[in-house]
């Protein structure tokens, strides 16, 4: 295939920074089809629109999901993408990879596609691009035969679910990310390859709510760690961050001024619940909220509390139909053990699909849903008391009402009355 002008493209060569484009450029000399891929592209800087067209129906017998289909628009001007097929590998729990299936995957995609990966896509999953539809069985075969490895997530369904490193490495962990998804990998098979939702669908879990996998923000399922005591405080360590002995941030957060608890640790605190009293550090732990910056900034001090678990909360997204939106905290706490198989957790994620399943318009996210519809229709269907923290403006805008059967009486009399006696 002949190589393109592409001055557009060479402008994103200049710089400090590494470029996709020399790693295009260095592809191409053993895939020719990269040279299309780089043509295509200034083509489409040029014309400020894209090229790739949607491929529609497109994957391996059985699966509804895992192959994501691409077509280019110019396939007579650039032959070597006319079919350029993503494909989506379901990733092992934390992203442990030994190098030698790493060396494996790649030398299968170098024989069936164009030798390019990207670890890993925003949804988690390792994927592949770049693939003729002629070659997605005999790719798919090789890697589920060969290799023992399986397709993730695409289209309306669940996706590959994802999380942190968690307690493996982690010392923030509140509970053990990677088990809980790999066991809902496995058991939710069916649901990951076979599309049945309204549309797409991710869980992604957290050990803490320093959320490495930004669960909050992306998943309608997150399960971010937390802790239901106090946290606890070595206060002899309090004092080494005073005195200089220890880096703040474990060294990460380089200043040009001594640590000042004061300024950089308790004036910091997003609900002022943090004081210094006779020299020593107190936390009014009912108001904490857990936001991770003072066990951030001083973690040789401060430690989670010994009652763990985790938070569940729903439907966050990002900006498709109504905007981007943050997930809703829905349960403040719930145990997270493999003990029982992890059933309070997935009786809790079926009594959301039941209703989804039911209530979602199609190409409708759980968030958009949840929405639509409100929250206390979210929070009646899933059994679970308003708190606090679900209204969202207190005493302006709440949207958690009370009916008139529970209140006796009603609003309309009670409301008669206090006028009545404001009149007066």
């Amino acid at each position: 295939m002949p190589k393109h002008d592409t001055p557009l493209m060479d402008e994103l060569e200049k710089g400090p920074w590494p470029s996709f484009v020399t790693d295009l450029k260095r592809q191409a000399e053993t895939k020719p089809e990269c040279w299309d891929i780089l043509g295509q592209m200034e083509l489409s800087f040029k014309d400020r629109i894209t090229h790739w067209k949607h491929g529609g129906i497109v994957g391996v017998f059985g699966y509804g999901g895992g192959i994501v289909g691409r077509y280019s628009d110019s396939p007579k001007q650039f032959p070597g993408v006319a079919h350029f097929h993503t494909v989506r590998l379901n990733q092992p729990s934390s992203k442990f990879y030994s190098s030698a299936k790493l060396r494996d995957i790649c030398n299968l995609w170098e024989k069936y596609g164009s030798g390019m990966t990207n670890m890993h896509g925003s949804t988690g999953d390792l994927v592949l691009l770049g693939t003729r539809t002629e070659n997605l069985e005999p790719l798919f075969y090789d890697l589920t035969h060969d290799l023992k490895q399986d397709l993730g997530g695409s289209g309306s369904n669940l996706r590959t679910p994802a999380c942190c490193i968690g307690s493996a490495r982690c010392e923030w962990s509140c509970y053990d990310t990677a088990s809980i998804c790999h066991h809902l990998t496995m058991h939710y098979q069916d649901e990951i390859h076979r599309p049945a939702f309204p549309y797409k669908f991710k869980f992604k879990f957290s050990g803490c709510p320093n959320d490495c996998v930004a669960s909050i923000a992306r998943s309608d399922f997150a399960l971010i760690g937390t802790w239901k005591d106090d946290i606890r405080i070595d206060q002899d360590a309090v004092q080494g961050y005073i005195k200089g002995d220890y880096k703040p941030n474990g060294g990460a957060r380089a200043k040009s001024k001594p640590f000042d608890i004061d300024e950089d640790v308790l004036a910091l605190c997003p609900t002022a619940c943090m004081r210094m009293k006779d020299n020593k550090l107190q936390i009014d732990n009912k108001n904490c909220t857990r936001c991770m910056f003072c066990l951030n900034m001083m973690p040789r001090a401060l430690r989670p509390g010994v009652i763990k678990g985790a938070s569940i909360l729903c439907g966050a997204k990002a900006p498709i139909l109504d905007g981007a939106q943050l997930a809703t905290l829905i349960i403040p706490f719930v145990e997270v053990t493999a003990d029982n198989e992890y059933e309070n957790i997935i009786e809790v994620i079926e009594s959301i699909w039941d209703w989804w399943m039911e209530a979602g318009k199609n190409r409708e996210r759980l968030g958009e849903t949840m929405q639509r519809l409100g929250l206390p229709t979210f929070l009646k269907v899933m059994d679970v008391t308003p708190i606090p923290q679900h209204i969202k403006i207190p005493r302006e805008n709440p949207y958690v009402f009370w009916t008139d059967e529970e209140v006796p009486g009603g609003f309309e009399r009670d409301i008669r009355e206090f006028r009545k006696k404001h009149a007066q």
